[in-house]
Order: structure tokens, then C-alpha cells, then sequence
């Protein structure tokens, strides 16, 4: 695989960045290590994906794309197939989940021009693959799959050897996102035979976590449920030549919080000036989770994207401070007489503490009625004393942060 990844980077030379490795200050002072950030969200297309498109694409034949080519995506290899549509001058359709945010869609038409059309279907990656599969059949035309291909794998790997050409020091850790595991995969063909002391350590978010899981059982599972909110990596099923690299030299396979990942998409741009997608953010944010082992070392995080839609930016805030235990929301059962929210705020609410959420539904026979309350803290350990000021003063409440799907139908 090495030399077809290395083959790969002669034939991307000319399309894509090699993007900067750059040392965080920051991340290093605070986890007390020297972590670099690889940034493929400053990419032509603002992800690494372009590469085992191009790769992928340039490498079949007139007879092969007679037809056009045709792939499915939530968004970043979409980008890539597009650009590399409009470059080779190949028509290009291009299946992608509705949900999909609205400024990767319009990323795509834009890189695609003329070349390509847009089709949203599903609710998932796997409902637009479904839909994409159908289409190349009856038009018979060439599939390129986001992670599951020697080519892609190939074209994804070419970012390791960036990695390795701008940094010849010795490597401790490198944190890669897995979504399908194209880009893990070709990161171990490049580490394992250039830099095997390297432990490769990915990441999945918590509510996909599709490597993991196959990884434990020893075989390829089909999720029945994911949290897609962290698009770019949230697939139901890795791909076959992705799990057999994977199982065979993956060091370990770690899972974040989506709230932790939104927790560092707002560092990042506080405190980095970088505007990066929760994919992109994945590698960043399980630093928490190696603090203790990462200690001294040199540790390279993959910052895959930066294809973030701005319409996001409240649900981003909204999941960190959930996270980070700095909202809370509640479902207080109010006397109704006059008065009762003024003893509310007076006596319960501390001096930093504010209410973002106010929703009140009078019930004219009963002696309560219920208010959906959202609280916002200066200090996540305020709470406790919260909690006990409401119990001491008699407003009876349910706690809707231990329930979420409920707090989602109610807000």
C-alpha cells in the first residue's frame, strides 16, 4: 500500500495543499505536550477527502467513466468528488443526505460548477448510499465510495506522508477521526512502515460509534441507531478494506462526547482563530482522554474539515455548555398566585446564574401549573446549590438534562 500511496502524492502534486503542520501553543501548554494540528480543514476543498477523490477518479478509464461517475456523501467527499469533477471535466452525480448542512450542499455545486448535480435523499449517509447504489445501476455508471477503496485509502494516506516530510523528529501519538475509515487506513500504511513507534490512536463520537464496536466484536456491525450531529463521521458501518487495517494495527479506538466536541469547536476558534466542523474537531478534543498518557510527548492531531455552517453555531453552543454542565433545564411545578416567579428568582437563583428559557402553560384548576425553566451558569459547580435551594424552598421540579429525548420534544 505504501507505494501506491506514494504513488498517489506524485499523481495530487499539482491539486492538492500540503497543508501546515503547526505547533498549538495553547494545547501544549495545557496538556504539557507538544501537540501539532495537521490542517486539512485549510484543504482546496476545506477537508482531506479531495485526495482519494482525485486519486480514485484520475485513475479509471475513458470506458469506465463513459457514464459519468456517481457517490454518496454527508458532505466533505462530496466537495471532493465535485472539484474533481470539474477538473478532469467528468459529469458527476452526487447523492447527499437531506439533513446535510446547507453550506457544504452549496460548497459541492460550487466546486462542481456545470459538471455535477445534486441529490438530496434520506436521512443518513447510508439512506444516500442506498439511493446512489440504485442509480448506478440503472445507469450504469462508476461508483466512488468515501472510505472503501484501495484508491481512496491510497489518496487519503498521501496526508502521512505531509506529516512525515514537514516533521522528521519522532512521532508518540498521532489522533485521526474515523468515520468509514478511509483515512485512518491510509494514515496506518504510511505510519506502520515509516514510523511504527507511532501509536495511532482514532476517534469516533459517542453516538457512532461503528469502528469501535466492530473492532470488539471482531467483525463488521451495522449500527442500528447513530447520532449524526457529528456528520462527517457518523456512518453506520465502516468499510471491509478499512476494518481489516484497522483490527490488525489500530492502537486503540476512542469515543467523545458530541458536547466535548462542540466544547472544542468554540476553543478552537477562541483561542486558535480556527473555524473547523465537529469531525474536525474529534481528534482535538479526546486529548482529555490521554492526558495522563500523552504527558512529554509529541503528539500530531488530524483537524480532517472545516466545513462548518454558521446555522449551527447556537446547537453547537447549546450542546457545550450542556457538556460542560453549564446549562440546565428543568420542569418546575409553579404555585399560580401572583408573585411566585419573583420568590423564584429572589430566593433560588444565585447572583451569576441567568434564565435563557421561559416557557409557562396556566392550568386554571390546578394549584401548579409547569414551567420548562432553562437555567444558564457561570460555574458548573453552582448547581448543586441550585438544586438544593429549589428542594428547600418547595418547587418541586424534574430534571430534564437526564432526559434527554424528552428536553428535545419540549425544546
Amino acid at each position: 500500500m505504501l507505494s501506491e500511496i506514494q504513488r498517489a502524492a506524485i499523481k495530487l502534486k499539482r491539486i492538492v495543499t500540503n497543508t501546515p503542520l503547526n505547533v498549538s501553543v495553547g494545547l501544549s501548554e495545557q496538556y504539557d505536550a507538544n501537540i501539532l494540528l495537521k490542517r486539512e480543514d485549510l484543504q482546496v476543498v476545506r477537508s482531506y477527502k479531495i485526495r482519494g477523490a482525485y486519486n480514485k477518479i484520475s485513475s479509471l478509464s475513458k470506458e469506465q467513466l463513459v457514464n459519468g461517475v456517481v457517490c454518496a456523501s454527508a458532505g466533505n467527499h462530496a466537495q471532493g468528488v465535485a472539484y474533481s469533477c470539474q477538473k478532469l471535466g467528468i459529469k458527476g452525480t452526487i447523492f447527499m443526505p437531506v439533513p446535510t448542512p446547507k453550506q457544504k450542499v452549496n460548497q459541492v455545486k460550487l466546486f462542481g460548477k456545470k459538471y455535477v448535480d445534486v441529490i438530496l435523499v434520506g436521512d443518513t449517509f447510508d439512506d444516500a448510499y442506498a439511493e446512489a447504489q440504485k442509480f448506478c445501476t440503472i445507469e450504469k455508471a462508476e461508483f466512488i465510495h468515501p472510505f472503501d477503496d484501495p484508491a481512496i485509502i491510497a489518496g487519503q494516506g498521501t496526508v502521512g506522508l505531509e506529516i512525515l516530510g514537514d516533521y522528521p523528529e519522532p512521532i508518540d501519538y498521532l489522533i485521526v477521526p474515523i468515520g468509514g475509515g478511509g483515512l485512518i487506513s491510509g494514515l496506518i500504511s504510511v505510519f506502520e512502515a515509516l514510523s511504527p513507534q507511532t501509536k495511532i490512536i482514532g476517534v469516533e463520537p459517542e453516538g457512532a460509534p461503528a469502528m469501535k464496536t466492530a473492532i470488539a466484536q471482531k467483525e463488521i456491525v451495522t449500527l442500528n441507531k447513530i447520532d449524526k450531529f457529528v456528520d462527517g463521521a457518523a456512518v453506520k458501518t465502516v468499510g471491509v478494506h478499512n476494518f481489516e487495517i484497522c483490527k490488525n494495527y489500530l492502537d486503540d479506538v476512542l469515543l467523545v462526547n458530541e458536547g466535548a466536541v462542540c466544547a472544542m469547536i468554540l476553543k478552537l476558534y477562541d483561542e486558535e482563530g480556527m473555524v473547523v466542523e465537529p469531525a474536525g474537531a474529534l481528534s482535538v478534543a479526546a486529548l482529555d482522554h490521554l492526558r495522563a498518557e500523552i504527558k512529554g510527548k509529541t503528539v500530531v492531531c488530524i483537524v480532517s474539515g472545516g466545513n462548518n455552517d454558521i446555522a449551527r453555531t447556537e446547537e453547537i453552543r447549546e450542546r457545550a455548555m450542556l457538556f460542560k454542565g453549564l446549562k440546565h433545564y428543568f420542569i418546575i411545578k409553579f404555585p399560580q398566585r401572583p408573585g411566585a416567579l419573583k420568590e423564584f428568582v429572589n430566593q433560588v437563583l444565585g447572583e451569576d446564574d441567568d434564565i435563557s428559557y421561559f416557557s409557562y402553560i396556566k392550568k386554571d384548576n390546578k394549584e401548579k401549573g409547569p414551567v420548562v425553566l432553562g437555567i444558564e451558569l457561570k460555574d458548573a459547580a453552582d448547581f448543586k446549590g441550585l438544586a438544593l435551594r429549589m428542594q428547600s424552598f418547595g418547587f418541586d421540579y424534574e430534571y430534564l438534562n437526564e432526559k434527554p429525548d424528552l428536553m428535545r420534544y419540549l425544546i
